[in-house]
């Protein structure tokens, strides 16, 4: 080995040496935080398990009809949600009553349901809530032009499709027969499904179809601007209002599917039930709070039969709202999902429980590992005293013939443990410590030495 590398060596073990006296002691410092820590940690798992879980990252959504509006914006409302991460599963119904019975037996989360299609008491017995009001979907009754009546009592003896029961409108379409005194036997009552019921109505095999739907549904635009095919115009809108409260009038305005063409060529008078979120009422808070967002982003434009701004909304439902969605309605979106992406914001909000058991823990802990931590500094230098004092007893009471075994015995053990306390590492802050320990050594020496020359007992 050369000189220099010998050089190199002896530098690093004397900066080895200096760090040992610069720094913190690591080892005491989680010596004295270590329960701490655990308490700590313990904190935060029991609150963590004691809040919200986390919410699901899947959902089922359930819709409507091929070519309704419902599956319409169940597509739109999947790929809002995607922006956030969350997976919505659409599933093709039959409607509103299907949706119903899909949310009982808990094989969709949510659904979109029509007014009217339920009560509050069925709800509440259903265990479901509602996330607020979409939009209307009025009562679009299309004839073939050849059907010349403009009152409900004129369609007696003619075929009109109602659609499947599970969609809703068949029910619906009952109760305003029935305002009218026209019984459903008095009608030829066709059970298909949207789309082949269209195409019944343009091959001339039934007079007349019903839906209700917003009318961004592809079938509606498309019967709306079919020659041949007419859109009933329900004239006493107002007074189904009355009769029942669940409808509201609605206008079509005059050349609003094509202003050029001035289709339709008048305004029709409608009456509209209101598309509704429902929600099983275990469905997840944030969740709630995501498709309310998602509402606003979707329903909250102007459109054919609303203002800016009027959807979504908590009213128009007879299905109790969620307490969550209220207070969006009420107070807009939670602080934090202002400003965060939702994942972050959700965590943050869950975790206040475990931020307030940090806080509880944290403070009064923070005054308890200081001075723990000084005292098992300390403490490598203190049990040494205990050394010192025993070597001052090994002393006293020693008879003359065995003084000078003694004597030798005891500075031996002196030089031991001078030796052994030069070797302990101790943070720079205590060194004084240390070195008032080496200087008790050395007293203790040379009172020992001291008693060796001029006495028989150590001097006070």
């Amino acid at each position: 080995m050369t000189a220099s590398e010998k050089a190199r060596r002896a530098s690093r073990r004397a900066v080895s040496k200096i760090r040992n006296f610069s720094f913190v002691s690591l080892r005491d410092l989680l010596v004295a935080a270590g329960p701490t820590i655990v308490l700590v940690l313990a904190a935060c798992i029991v609150a963590y398990w004691l809040v919200d879980p986390a919410p699901p990252r899947e959902l089922r959504l359930a819709t409507g009809q091929e070519n309704s509006a419902y599956e319409s914006f169940g597509k739109q409302y999947a790929q809002e949600l995607k922006k956030d991460d969350i997976l919505v599963t659409l599933q093709p119904t039959l409607g509103s009553l299907d949706n119903l019975e899909r949310l009982r037996r808990g094989e969709a989360d949510i659904a979109f349901v029509q007014s009217g299609s339920t009560s509050e008491e069925q709800a509440g017995q259903l265990g479901l809530v509602s996330l607020g009001s979409l939009f209307t979907e009025p009562v679009w009754l299309f004839l073939r032009d050849k059907v010349k009546t403009n009152s409900l009592t004129g369609l007696r003896g003619l075929r009109i499709n109602l659609g499947p029961e599970g969609t809703g409108v068949p029910n619906l379409f009952r109760q305003i027969l029935s305002v009218n005194g026209v019984e459903p036997q008095d009608l030829k009552i066709g059970a298909l499904e949207n789309t082949p019921a269209t195409v019944e109505l343009l091959a001339g095999r039934i007079d007349g179809l019903v839906f209700s739907s917003a009318p961004e549904a592809p079938l509606i635009q498309m019967l709306l601007q079919t020659p041949g095919i007419r859109l009933f115009n329900f004239t006493q809108a107002e007074a189904y209002t009355r009769r029942l409260p669940f409808l509201t009038h609605v206008t079509l305005p005059r050349g609003i599917v094509d202003l050029g063409r001035d289709i339709p060529n008048q305004d029709y008078h409608l009456i509209a039930p209101t598309a509704t979120l429902v929600a099983r009422e275990d469905l997840h808070p944030a969740l709630i709070d995501l498709f309310v967002k998602a509402a606003g982003e979707i329903h909250g434009g102007a459109g054919w039969f609303q203002q800016q701004g009027q959807f979504p909304s908590p009213k128009f439902t007879e299905i109790p709202v969620a307490d969550e969605a209220a207070k969006y309605y009420r107070d807009g979106p939670p602080l934090l999902q202002r400003y965060m992406r939702f994942w972050l914001a959700n965590l943050f909000e869950r975790l206040w429980v475990v931020v307030v058991a940090l806080a509880a823990l944290v403070i009064p802990l923070s005054k308890i590992v200081p001075p723990l931590y000084v005292w098992r500094v300390r403490s490598r230098v203190y049990r040494w005293y205990g050394e010192l004092r025993a070597v001052e007893q090994a002393w006293e009471g020693v008879q003359e013939p065995q003084r000078e075994i003694v004597r030798a015995d005891l500075l031996k053990r002196l030089d031991e443990i001078e030796e052994q306390v030069n070797h302990i590492s101790i943070p720079l802050a205590y060194a004084d410590g240390l070195y008032g320990l080496r200087g008790h050594i050395n007293i203790v020496r040379q009172r020992l030495k001291t008693v060796q020359h001029s006495g028989d007992a150590l001097p006070e």
